[in-house]
């Protein structure tokens, strides 16, 4: 049997399901702005349900997603916002990591970036720079294409915090390739010589992670997947907002945990949830994993 790093399940969607208010393009930022209560709640039930890894709340709290809906000047507001709530909840309720958050700078699945890569690292750079500090490790999440998963664990290297990249994969098509088409071996190579503690996918459906099992392992070291629970992501769109996307009925925390013990019998390290995956799914998961005679264990953290 294995040690195997749990991490959270997905806060945007399951925010905008608790939420007050209608979806946004801002997302899970307008929680911040506006029931920030939800989110350190939301943390501390996936600490609950058995994660040893959280992940800040802001994702949607770029420069550019807030720029463009005229909230540009709350950036390192939210951030902070971000970085407080998560603390508060693992003061709440004991031992965990806090993975400061490196998400794509102009919406999910879009792997042509707008500018260029100078450009783009110097906004992951600002994003680092108010993280840093208040984080035990770097997210690099749903990464669409090469450059954009180097320029994004290039800031993060910089901080000297153990960084993680994860790239999200297209749902049809060959197997283990980005949306941008890339191969996931040619996304990491593109890495070079940066010190990458863990490389994972996230953010495609389960069964596009089961096809990739092969190309992942390739890639050595630690490795890790967490899938999310979406019909499909095509209807997504720069600037919508996520009430376009639906979730699965077929993919009960039972049903998911199932798809996730699999990746760690089949060699992963890291497990967790993206959207539309739960608390109650991260505590069916961490229920089956230790039923299975697997220990769950961390990472290091301030």
């Amino acid at each position: 049997m294995t040690s195997v790093i749990l991490t959270d399940g997905g806060m945007g969607q399951e925010l905008l399901r608790r939420s007050s208010t209608p979806p946004t393009p801002l997302w899970s930022a307008r929680v911040l702005m506006d029931e920030p209560d939800l989110v350190r709640e939301l943390h501390v039930e996936f600490i609950h349900a058995g994660a040893r890894v959280i992940t800040l709340n802001t994702y949607a709290a770029t420069p550019e997603r807030l720029a463009r809906e005229g909230a540009g000047d709350m950036f390192q507001t939210l951030q902070k916002r971000g970085i407080d709530l998560a603390r508060a909840a693992r003061d709440a309720t004991g031992d965990c990591a806090i993975a400061g958050c490196l998400p794509p700078l102009f919406g999910s699945y879009a792997p042509a970036l707008t500018i260029s890569y100078e450009d783009t690292l110097d906004i992951y750079r600002r994003i680092v720079a108010e993280e840093a500090d208040h984080v035990d490790l770097f997210l690099c999440e749903t990464m669409a294409s090469a450059d954009e998963g180097r320029a994004a664990a290039t800031a993060a290297a910089e901080s000297g915090k153990p960084v993680w990249v994860s790239w999200t994969l297209a749902d049809d098509g060959p197997q283990a390739r980005l949306r941008s088409g890339e191969t996931l071996a040619a996304a990491s190579a593109a890495l070079g010589s940066l010190d990458i503690a863990a490389r994972l996918v996230n953010c495609s459906r389960p069964e596009t992670v089961d096809a990739a099992i092969d190309a992942l392992k390739a890639l050595g070291g630690t490795i890790g997947a967490y899938a999310n629970g979406f019909t499909g992501t095509d209807a997504l769109k720069h600037g919508g907002t996520v009430e376009v996307l639906h979730a699965r009925h077929d993919l009960d925390p039972a049903a998911y945990a199932g798809f996730a013990l699999g990746w760690v019998e089949n060699g992963l390290d890291i497990v967790g949830g993206c959207c539309e995956v739960g608390p109650s799914h991260i505590a069916a998961l961490r229920d089956r994993l230790l039923a299975a005679g697997h220990t769950i264990s961390g990472v290091p953290h301030a």
